[in-house]
């Protein structure tokens, strides 16, 4: 028969094996025992103090990373949540290209460990970002369509828009506008004050010097009623009052 003569022998339970038959099944299960070994091994690797330790590094690398300090500003009319080294992309703003920009419209303020919020905004706190570059966003396409009607309409819009890359966030340190501009407009009013009442004397001598139709229109502008049938020194009287 050759080589590819198959022996057939009867163990005790009187069944009938192939050597050859015999021969696979254990390759087959030396290869599973070798799976089970290196999945073994992999558990002892884990369970190793030292990659345990190296694990829990990348652990709390990651959770730094995640709890990174953040803040919510206003950005030409956006708000934005922003980190340290982030790339943000706002409408365009004026300043050129590698240019420094700083916004004081800061809402909310987290430094892992306190949680501030503005009223609306926090005072002294600031957002430093350099401008990267100016370019345009993705094209939108706005099509308009009235059914039969024949009015079809295709337009294409692409946003202007400038790069950002967030340099610092500040809790305190802005500059703080000065508050005694409040106080400038009273002496303003004090001195506007003064030119009126100048001018209602002026205006007390100047109405003996009227026309009688000047002194009526006067009239007619104060809402005086009745200054039709009022003579000249009647109209005098009323109106240096």
């Amino acid at each position: 028969m050759g080589k590819y003569k198959t022996i057939l022998i009867k163990n005790r339970y009187n069944l009938l094996i192939n050597p050859n038959n015999c021969f696979f099944i254990l390759k087959n299960i030396s290869v599973f025992l070798t799976i089970c070994y290196c999945f073994i091994l992999k558990i002892k690797v884990y369970l190793h103090p030292h990659f345990q330790f190296l694990n829990l590094q990348n652990l709390i690398k990651a959770n730094n990373k995640h709890n990174s300090m953040y803040a919510i500003v206003e950005i030409a009319g956006q708000q934005f949540k922003v980190a340290k080294d982030q790339k943000v992309y706002v409408h365009r703003l004026k300043e050129a290209e590698g240019s420094k920009v700083t916004f004081n419209k800061v809402m909310l303020l987290d430094d892992d460990k306190n949680v501030t919020i503005g009223a609306p905004a926090i005072e002294g706190a600031e957002v430093t970002a350099k401008i990267l570059g100016h370019l345009k966003g993705d094209k939108v396409i706005v099509f308009k369509k009235k059914r039969r009607k024949g009015y079809k309409k295709k337009n294409g819009h692409r946003q202007y828009l400038s790069e950002i890359q967030i340099e610092s966030i500040a809790a305190s340190g802005a500059k703080k506008a000065p508050a005694k501009k409040a106080a400038a407009p009273k002496k303003e009013e004090k001195a506007a004050k003064a030119p009126k009442a100048e001018a209602k004397e002026t205006a007390s001598t100047d109405v003996s010097s009227m026309t009688v139709a000047q002194l009526k229109a006067l009239a007619k502008e104060k809402g005086i009623s009745g200054y039709t049938s009022l003579k000249k020194a009647e109209l005098i009287e009323v109106l240096s009052k």
